[in-house]
């Protein structure tokens, strides 16, 4: 136990302690995490310390006898973990406040690879943040963010076997290779384990859903230091329930603001040319009576709407002005529809042998499958103004790349006058019959081709999203030892490959629906009464198996070569070779379904690799430590990656550290070879001139664009192809900072960090120009071409149209520059005997994040706004991020408080705005939101959420814990702009959107 003198202890004591003011206080005070920034134990009272053991530490290879290196490392203990209240290695690393824009939470669920999970240590991106198990590479998740942002997915990484966390939050390219530039996370699995350990959790929502059930064995044999071997299988299983829009209340079911000042984006309550699942038609003329999407260019015939189905439970409306008349009826398909979380039940087995092999040598190998099921359940929500989630419309773009004729939205898909059998020449056919489904059919029968009803409908009776099944399976083996005078080895071997089976439901085939159209085997009146069978002819199920795979060798050699006055110098020499594969394949190969990605990606290499590190006690008070790394990846790029760093410990309470990296991130399979396609989009508000030509009110700097759903935000596609010309990317980081340990009790970091990223690869990074100039009638940049144009409005005919795809390179040359401050703390104080306090505090300061497309462009700036908008899914740069845990334990009972605070974000994105005189203007000006007062919804508020966590120690064998998960019940702050959440946003404040939440659990052990 560490001393504490008598003062301080009467201190804590008295009536002003810290104890109370912590605990109580976790939820007014700027919060943190369940993490543990370790550091270094200094002998209190002039003790010696006891002998300590030998460790590797993340970023270096080289074992040492502490664990404070000159790199920062958070150190997330299964302990602390707990405490927390947190599950799973998603949340687990998350939590860490260096986590910041363009990191991926499970509740996004309109991405590309929805349902995966990854970190982005300083904002840099996933693929800039490399993800290890025991230190060693995993296969990349078959499905990239944004279509080329490869990761490793969190959410397949078994969570009981872990025994700790380290996140390395610094450049360590020179150990690991490519893609270490923002930092490293180290999963670190139990290496030896005896006896029985289980553990049993439910919990639910204060909503009566977001129910988690989990549950874990670990069974192990053999006493590793006794009989020389040792042998533990794991398994474990999560099931999370979904939850919906529907079941949260406002504003986070709903894009109808304006009761609290903002926009009502909500359409389906107030126009008949917006899609609902009551279908709407108008009369209007058909020139191919074979083909439903050859319906009449422009206005229709009339301005009398026609519903199909006025069974309304939400109530009706009338328009009885403009060019779209009639009744409809009332929906709010966000409300209907959205879907907050989705369904997952993921489930692993896994299991290591460990063997002595002689007096220095040991061996071990391991052997894991983890599958986790995702089910994305979005059966509506085409309001939302994204327009990716929710279930079909009827009237669609054409396919990615396909003939602008297929398009079901311009001039519009139609119901004929007469349907037959065969769905061919039906105006003639022997068993032609009137379309039960146009109202206009009767009074045309003579005259087909004038007698066309255009339809607006939403599939609201078909099921609409993805089950994404991952399997992984990893095998290692490995034998580590000493030989000789003083030589260390390790020889490690990693096989790792995974299959990702997609399957989309609810996409409309076009020859399946036209076909359906066409014979009129489709009930569009009374949709309920519809066949599965014909339900899935015009939406078929579509099943894409994607796969990735890695196989990799590291060897290594060390010796302490020679004895200097602080230690022992140490030399590590070693090398690696890999072998990566990936096919993800185009889930719309064929371009048969409207609405589905084209997206493709597919590559193998090899890359080989030789390595160097040198750790050298210069002086008792000094430790340096320098390493370097050469890649060479078989497209035929290479890259030397060197790091040096410092340690000076002038005072035994004070260290002073610093390093300096050059790192790299390699292009990936999407982005280098020409095979690969990605068809990205990106959320689109048109300028005021084309607003108001649509019907819009206002004026040039401040419109609404009504009800008119062609003018309102909607997506716009951008084609690319792997250009493999492109370089690697490059990065130079240094950090420096202090470790101060004033009092046995008390330890405290404080590190500073700069890394600038050159040669970054981007998509289209001209793509806002090129959108600009095409609003503005100008031609586009150099390298950039429009694509597809939209066919005109229905409703104004004669005014410009919308651009759907642009084309626009891969390219380097962009510049990345951010810096920051991490601040950390842990105070352990001993109150009295058998009851200890412990608080643990951090927090990250961004201090600079800015981004330049190319050389000599106006810079944008991230910090404490929502860029970068489209890498980081509308979610933003928060300036603070911070965690507090607080927890006093007693021989029987523990009690933590865990708080997380994000800082307010200003609603505007640098990437989003055109400069002006080579500046960008971030006032509220330039607000995402719209509204006519500008600065309405200019900020996002911070937000503050605290976990409770009680612990109850029955006998050494068994406890059991309660969870309360924001235990105050704080709510998800308004976030109108978000594309990610229904006004909120999931990577920052996912729980103020599932509210309070409650879990029970029991752990045992034999």
């Amino acid at each position: 136990m560490i001393h504490v003198p008598d003062f301080a202890r009467r201190r804590l004591l008295a009536g002003g302690s810290l104890m109370p003011l912590a605990l109580l206080g976790a939820g007014l005070v700027a919060p943190v995490a369940a993490s543990a920034q370790q550091t270094a134990a200094l002998p209190a009272d002039g003790a010696q310390p006891a002998p300590a053991e030998d460790v590797v530490v993340t970023g270096s290879l080289l074992r040492r006898t502490n664990t404070e290196t000159p790199s920062p490392v958070t150190v997330l203990t299964a302990d602390g973990l707990e405490k927390g209240g947190i599950t799973n290695i998603s949340d687990a690393i998350r939590s860490v406040s260096a986590d910041s824009a363009g990191s991926i939470a499970t509740g996004f669920q309109n991405g590309f690879s929805a349902g995966g999970s990854a970190v982005s240590l300083r904002g840099l991106g996933v693929s800039s943040t490399l993800t290890l198990i025991d230190g060693l590479r995993s296969a990349n998740f078959p499905l990239s963010d944004d279509g080329h942002n490869a990761y490793t997915d969190l959410n397949s990484v078994p969570f009981s076997t872990l025994e700790r966390i380290e996140v390395l939050k610094d450049g360590a390219s020179s150990s690991y290779g490519a893609d270490a530039i923002g930092g490293v996370v180290n999963l670190i699995t139990r290496q030896h384990f005896t006896g029985i350990d289980g553990n049993v959790e439910g919990g639910v929502s204060e909503h009566g859903d977001a129910a988690r059930y989990r549950a874990n064995l670990t069974a192990g044999y053999g006493d590793f230091a006794s009989k020389g071997w040792n042998f533990y299988v794991n398994g474990e299983y999560q099931r999370d329930t979904p939850v919906f829009a529907k079941d949260r209340a406002f504003p986070y079911n709903t894009y109808d603001l304006s009761s609290i000042g903002g926009l009502d984006q909500n359409t389906q309550d107030s126009s008949l040319v917006v899609a609902t699942t009551n279908a709407v038609v108008v009369r209007t003329t058909q020139s191919d009576l074979n083909n439903p999407l050859s319906g009449g260019l422009g206005a229709p015939l009339t301005s009398a709407y026609t519903s199909l189905n006025l069974n309304c439970p939400n109530g009706t409306f009338s328009v009885t002005t403009g060019a779209a008349q009639g009744t409809g009826c009332k929906h709010d398909n966000a409300y209907e529809f959205n879907q907050i979380a989705p369904k997952q039940e993921r489930y692993s087995v896994s299991g290591r042998l460990s063997v002595r092999l002689g007096d220095n040598i040991d061996a071990y190998v391991t052997g894991s499958y983890s599958h986790n099921d995702v089910i994305i359940d979005s059966t509506g929500a085409t309001s939302n103004p994204s327009g990716t989630t929710g279930s079909r419309p009827i009237r669609n773009t054409q396919p990615f790349g396909a003939s602008p004729a297929l398009a079901s939205s311009n001039p519009g898909i139609v119901l004929p006058v007469y349907v037959c059998s065969a769905g061919v020449n039906c105006s003639t056919a022997g068993d032609r019959r009137l379309n039960p489904n146009n109202p206009y059919a009767a009074a045309f029968a003579n005259d087909p081709g004038n007698g066309a009803a255009r339809i607006y409908y939403l599939f609201g009776d078909i099921p609409f999203g993805s089950e994404r099944k991952y399997d992984v399976l990893r095998g290692t083996a490995g034998v580590h030892g000493s030989f000789g005078d003083g030589f260390d080895f390790r020889v490690d071997a990693v096989a790792v490959e995974t299959k990702l089976t997609l399957i989309q439901h609810g996409w409309p085939n076009i020859a399946g629906l036209l076909k359906a159209i066409n014979t009129g085997s489709y009930n569009f009146v009374n949709p309920s009464l519809n066949s599965e069978a014909v339900r899935q002819q015009v939406t078929p199920d579509i099943t894409t198996p994607s796969y990735s795979s890695l196989y990799s060798l590291d060897a290594s050699i060390s010796k302490k070569v020679a004895q200097l006055p602080g230690g022992a110098l140490q030399v590590l020499i070693g090398g690696q070779i890999r072998r990566e594969q990936l096919t993800n394949n185009n889930q719309n190969a064929n371009l048969a379904t409207y609405g589905l990605t084209t997206s493709s990606a597919f590559g193998k290499h090899t890359v080989s690799a030789a390595f160097f590190e040198i750790q050298a006690p210069i002086l008792d008070q000094l430790e340096v430590n320098a390493s370097g790394r050469y890649d060479h990846y078989s497209e035929g790029f290479s890259h030397f990656s060197p790091k040096i760093g410092f340690k000076f410990t002038p005072i035994r309470e004070l260290a002073i550290r610093g390093t300096f990296a050059k790192g790299f991130r390699a292009p990936n399979f999407a982005e280098n070879n020409p095979a690969s396609s990605f068809a990205g989009f990106s959320t689109v508000t048109p300028p005021c001139s084309f607003v108001l030509a649509h019907g819009g009110t206002g004026t040039l700097s401040s419109c609404s664009p009504g009800t008119n759903p062609y003018a309102q935000a909607y997506s716009v596609g951008q084609a690319l192809s792997g250009n493999p010309n492109l370089k690697p990317e490059k990065s130079r980081s240094f950090t420096g900072g202090v470790i101060f340990q004033p009092m046995p009790w008390l330890s405290l970091t404080v590190d500073y960090y700069n890394i600038r990223k050159t040669d970054v690869i981007v998509t289209a990074p001209l793509l806002a120009d090129a959108r600009a100039a095409y609003f503005a009638g100008t031609a586009p940049p150099a390298g950039y071409s429009f694509n597809t144009i939209d066919g005109p409005d229905p409703l104004f005919p004669n005014a410009q149209p919308r651009i759907l795809i642009i084309n626009g390179p891969y390219v380097n040359g962009a510049s990345v520059t951010t810096s920051g401050i991490d601040f950390a703390a842990t105070a352990k104080i001993p109150l009295a005997p058998g009851i200890r306090f412990t608080s643990r505090i951090e927090v990250t300061d961004i201090l600079q994040y800015n981004f330049q497309s190319s050389p000599g462009a106006a810079i944008q700036r991230y910090v404490g706004t929502m860029g970068p908008y489209e890498l980081s899914s509308g979610a933003g740069t928060p300036k603070w991020r911070g965690n507090w845990q607080n927890t006093l334990d007693f021989t029987w009972f523990s009690l933590s408080a865990t708080a997380y605070y994000v800082s307010h974000i200003k609603n505007v994105a640098a990437a989003e705005i055109a400069p002006v005189g080579g500046s960008i203007d971030l006032s509220c000006a330039n607000n995402l939101y719209k509204t006519a007062n500008t600065n309405n919804f200019c900020y996002i508020k911070s937000f503050i959420n605290v976990d409770v966590n009680a612990s109850f120690k029955v006998n050494d064998r068994f406890n059991f814990y309660i969870n309360v998960m924001n235990a105050f019940g704080a709510h998800a702050p308004i976030a109108p702009s978000s594309y990610s959440g229904t006004n909120y946003l999931p990577s920052w404040h996912y729980a103020g959107i599932i509210g309070r939440s409650f879990a029970l659990g029991a752990n045992f052990k034999f």
